[in-house]
Formats: structure tokens, C-alpha cells, sequence
């Protein structure tokens, strides 16, 4: 896969000084995600998220397998990431690809919130194995917030063949903040870093690729709308405020509660949609946990 074009000097110049008068190139505040666009296709399972000019493509699949040896009560979860500018060129694993993969299925696997136990056909012989294919059509930044969007909503509108809906658990959802060290005299109310060091640190949501390319270091957090943390990834090697990490939090966890309203609207919609006859089964909701 050919190098991403990196920043002019004139565009990180102009990029950091802006952050610096509280201005993002696109106008957006600091804690603003761009516009999204949520849309189901005709077979349960395909979601497709727009996230500005990113767009993300998850179709889910289900095949039936035989479990691990010590896991023979679990079904399989994997999820599988193809990031190509031509669909002619050779899809050859690239780190981005890899960690892509491995930050979702630890947000939705580790954190169990896909009931895998759910998964199981035959003790120890057969388990159905669930894989979301996540296709990356175009990168504009915000790639593991959309691709994540992407995943979760899929799930929720998958059915498998038995035509019974999966068993989630929670709903997951990727908040991911860039940071930038624009020096002293930045100051700004929706700035996620404000009060923590001294406003020489700004941190942002949904950042750009060429917001992401200046950025000096990303962290990534997971919640639900039950406000539990289910996962944490600190990207970057530029040091970060403790308190800075804990309002990045609390802003995560206002943004994950509009993102689930977000998708529980578009799934009742389609659901609508899809049910002519009035009498489809509506799944896809959380499962209840005594």
C-alpha cells in the first residue's frame, strides 16, 4: 500500500496555529463529531457508516465451526480489515489493518459484549463463528470511531441463519482523541484537555488525517452507555496529564449516550422499513442480565 501524502509545512503551520486561536480548519469545536451517516443494506448484517469523507463498509457473516479445546462452551469472533486505494491491488496486512482489527476485537470480544456462550451449538464439537469483514472505502480520519460504529451497529442488525439475532450483552462504542502541544496561550471551553496543562495540550474528537498526522499522540477509550470503561489505548509516545485522560473520559461517555440514541433511531428505522407484514421479530436489543 502506497505512503500516506504527509502534512506540508505550510498546512502543519497553519493547522497548529489555528488549534492555537481555537479554530479547527473545518470550523468544528474541539468536542464536535463531524456529520454522520448511518445506513443498513437489504440482507441483515451489512452496515454502512459515513463519518465525513470516511466511509466504512461491515458485512457479518456466520459459519459453524468447532470451538477451541479450552474454550468449549464459546463461539469464534474475529474480525477481519481491508484498507486498499484499488481493488485491483494486493491486500497485503498493514499495521494500520492489524491494529484496526485487534482495538475492535478487544472492544467487543474482551469486553464481552458479544455473548459468546450464545455462540455454542455442541459442547466441545460445533459453536457458530461470527465475523464482521470491515471494508475501508475511503480515510478520512476517525477510522476506529466509524469503523467501530460500524461493527456494533452490524451486530445489532445481523441474524443468523436460525434467524435469531446475536446476543449483545452492552454496546460498545470508540471515542478517540488527538493531542496536540500548540504551546502556551491556547485556551478554549470545549477543548477536552482545558485546565490540565496549563492549555499548552489540546485534545480534539474525530480528528482529520491531516489533524491526525500532526497530532503527537492519540488515546483511544471504549464505553458503553452504562458508563463502564471496557477498554483503553494510549497511542503516541508524548506524555499525558492524568487529568486530561480523566475529562477525556467524561467526554467520551456524553458522546457514547447521543451515538447509541443515534443508532437505536436508524435501527428502528430500517426495522420499520423491513417490516411490511408488521409481524418481523424485533431483536438486536441489549440482553438483560440478572
Amino acid at each position: 500500500m502506497p505512503r500516506e501524502t504527509e502534512p506540508s509545512l505550510n498546512e502543519r503551520s497553519f493547522v497548529l496555529q489555528s488549534l492555537q486561536q481555537n479554530i479547527r480548519v473545518d470550523g468544528r469545536a474541539f468536542d464536535a463529531f463531524r456529520d454522520i451517516e448511518l445506513s443498513f443494506g437489504d440482507e441483515y448484517g451489512i452496515a454502512d457508516v459515513r463519518l465525513g469523507k470516511t466511509r466504512v463498509i461491515v458485512r457479518i457473516s456466520a459459519t459453524v465451526t468447532q470451538p477451541f479445546p479450552d474454550r468449549k462452551f464459546d463461539g469464534l469472533f474475529t474480525v477481519t480489515t481491508e484498507i486498499r486505494p484499488w481493488p485491483c491491488l494486493p491486500s497485503n496486512q498493514t499495521p494500520t489493518q492489524t491494529l484496526l482489527s485487534r482495538l475492535l476485537e478487544k472492544a467487543i470480544r474482551r469486553s464481552s459484549a458479544l455473548d459468546t456462550e450464545s455462540l455454542c451449538i455442541i459442547s466441545g464439537t460445533k459453536c457458530w463463528s461470527i465475523r464482521p469483514d470491515l471494508h475501508v472505502l475511503s480515510h478520512d480520519g476517525g477510522l476506529l470511531d466509524a469503523s467501530c460504529i460500524a461493527v456494533v451497529a452490524a451486530l445489532q442488525h445481523f441474524r443468523r441463519p436460525d434467524v435469531m439475532p446475536l446476543s449483545m450483552l452492552h454496546h460498545p462504542l470508540c471515542v478517540t482523541f488527538p493531542f496536540f502541544d500548540v504551546g502556551a496561550g491556547a485556551h478554549s471551553s470545549s477543548n477536552p484537555a482545558a485546565g490540565s496543562g496549563g492549555d499548552a495540550v489540546i485534545a480534539v474528537i474525530d480528528a482529520t488525517l491531516l489533524e491526525a498526522q500532526l497530532s503527537t499522540s492519540s488515546f483511544s477509550i471504549t464505553v458503553n452507555r452504562h458508563g463502564e470503561v471496557c477498554q483503553i489505548a494510549k497511542l503516541g509516545g508524548a506524555t499525558v496529564d492524568a487529568l486530561t485522560l480523566l475529562n477525556c473520559t467524561n467526554v467520551a461517555l456524553v458522546t457514547d449516550q447521543e451515538l447509541t440514541k443515534f443508532i437505536a433511531g436508524k435501527m428502528e428505522e430500517d426495522a420499520k422499513m423491513k417490516d411490511v407484514g408488521g409481524c418481523q421479530h424485533q431483536g438486536g436489543s441489549e440482553a438483560s442480565v440478572v
